[in-house]
């Protein structure tokens, strides 16, 4: 699978993202946003195989549908919002 993310410290910045994401933009919402390293590339995770992420991420982005926005997902490292790509 392939996926971007934008990760934050709320369920509330998680959420008043998620309203105005969208595909076109979420590469912007990431680098303005996100507190991860991949935020210099839109929030890019490239591929990414079962086991190579946290589980509640890995469920969510299997969960999303391809070309799809997750609701926000909570991980020990914050809320993301996943943009899965492939």
């Amino acid at each position: 699978m392939k996926a971007s993310h934008i990760l934050v410290d709320t369920l509330e910045q998680a959420q008043a993202l998620l309203e105005g994401a969208n595909a076109l933009n979420f590469g912007s919402l990431a680098q303005l946003h996100s507190k991860c390293p991949s935020k210099a590339r839109g929030g890019d995770l490239g591929d990414f195989g079962p086991g190579q992420m946290v589980k509640p991420f890995e469920d969510a982005t299997l969960a999303t549908p391809i070309g799809s926005i997750s609701q926000p997902v909570q991980t020990q490292f914050g809320f993301h919002l996943i943009y899965r790509t492939a």
